[in-house]
């Protein structure tokens, strides 16, 4: 049982009236004033013991099982009254700070038998999975003067996922595939189709070498083979989530720039019917998706990196390779999203590209910090100012000298500024698609 607000001023009320009785304080006061005290103690009781038993409001919490990260939802809680009496009850809910509620608490006059339904909107600011277990009930007495209070649990999960972002980018990009393959089609297979699409009759702007002599023979007449871009490519993305990946730029750590070229990487892939897939690793392999083309496969990306917290350790390339041609035999697309960081780069990252190299098309992601290049060019006024620059300035050397050792080794690197490394990486693949390198 606990006093409310009402029960203390209640007793601040009496206090005051006691203090301003006739005469003088002494021993002869003291049971007047205990037997005050108790009545105010008996008379709380007695409200506490007219309330509802909390025991008696059963609590169901609602949400969606899953929230995308800053958009906003909404949270219910059902209320029965399962008491013989009418309840005055407050909850509050075991919601985290992270998940921006615009409150937690609820409460409300319900009849017996009835049921009664309490919303609260939310705008999660961090991705994860959440499991919202306790809720506290609070019973008030039919005076307001005592609460009977009781704990329950009602687990239920929340998936935060991460946002897409780059989602307008990724519907232009379908968009271009899907025209560039078109173009293709309407060039009458010259210069890049590798997919057989259909026979058609020969016409002037057909290239010779596209007629198909047994189709002609039984035809009577010259037939060509039409062309399309190949449908059936694969792409794998390896995220890294190694402490590289924690660093921030533009206010967000890198594995987030990451996380929406993953998604809008695999959004792109799905809508022009190719096979993408996702390796999650950092000194081990964390997920594997499987390549699919499936409308699906966003969610199952997204399923797999929503939980991911860069891991403040080196990352071990190699292994992370080595699984991934282990799974996955056939010729791919292999991003890697990771930072250029030259130490770790050097000393892990190039020793393991020759494996993935020999019979694959690797493309390197990166998000390149703008700050760091303001910096390098910067007008310099102080000592301070000067160091910064001098360090800026050899900071961005050694970036490039390793984009440009990275590239000398057969690998595509895209090292682009917060915002651009999401349609960049896109942009490689359509080129990459539909010159048919794969």
């Amino acid at each position: 049982m606990l006093p409310t607000r009402r029960f203390a001023l209640l007793a601040a009320a009496v206090g005051v009236g006691l203090w301003f009785l006739p005469g003088e304080f002494d021993g002869s006061l003291l049971w007047p004033l205990l037997a005050v005290n108790l009545l105010l103690l008996l008379v709380g009781a007695a409200d506490a013991l007219a309330a509802v038993k909390p025991g008696l409001l059963v609590v169901t919490r609602d949400h969606p099982p899953v929230v995308v990260m800053g958009n906003r939802a909404h949270l219910t809680w059902t209320v029965q009254n399962t008491g013989p009496r009418a309840a005055r009850f407050v909850l509050a809910d075991e919601l985290a700070d992270s998940l921006g509620a615009d409150t937690r608490r609820a409460g409300a006059h319900l009849a017996a038998g009835a049921t009664a339904t309490l919303t609260t909107s939310f705008r999660p600011t961090r991705r994860g999975r959440f499991t919202i277990s306790e809720v506290v009930m609070r019973s008030t007495g039919p005076l307001g003067l005592m609460t009977r209070q009781h704990r329950r649990q009602v687990p239920t999960a929340l998936r935060i996922h991460p946002p897409f972002k780059s989602r307008d980018e990724a519907e232009l990009r379908i968009r271009k595939g899907r025209i560039l393959e078109v173009g293709l089609r309407s060039a009458r297979g010259l210069g890049g189709g590798t997919e057989f699409e259909q026979l058609r009759e020969y016409t002037a702007d057909d290239e010779f070498r596209r007629v198909d002599w047994a189709a002609s023979a039984r035809a009577g007449k010259p037939i060509v083979r039409t062309y399309r871009p190949e449908r059936n490519q694969t792409v794998m993305v390896l995220l890294d989530n190694g402490r590289l990946m924690a660093a921030q730029v533009d206010g967000v750590p890198r594995l987030e720039h990451a996380m929406d070229a993953t998604i809008m990487l695999t959004a792109v892939a799905s809508g022009l019917g190719d096979k993408i897939g996702l390796v999650t690793f950092d000194q081990q392999v964390r997920s594997i998706v499987a390549p699919a083309r499936h409308g699906h496969q966003v969610s199952r990306v997204t399923e797999a990196m929503f939980e991911l917290e860069p891991v403040l350790a080196e990352s071990d390339y190699q292994e992370a390779f080595r699984q991934t041609l282990v799974r996955f035999r056939r010729r791919a697309l292999l991003v890697i999203l990771t930072d250029l960081a030259p130490g770790a780069v050097t000393d892990s990252l190039i020793p393991a590209l020759p494996m993935i190299l020999r019979n694959n098309l690797v493309v390197i992601g990166a998000v390149r910090d703008p700050e760091v290049a303001h910096w390098s060019e910067g007008v310099v006024v102080d000592a301070a100012q000067t160091f910064r620059r001098s360090a800026a300035v050899a900071a961005v050397d050694d970036r490039e000298r390793l984009v440009a050792r990275l590239r000398g080794m057969g690998a595509t690197v895209v090292d682009a500024v917060p915002g651009k490394l999401a349609p960049a990486l896109a942009d490689v693949y359509l080129h990459v698609k539909n010159t048919g390198r794969l």
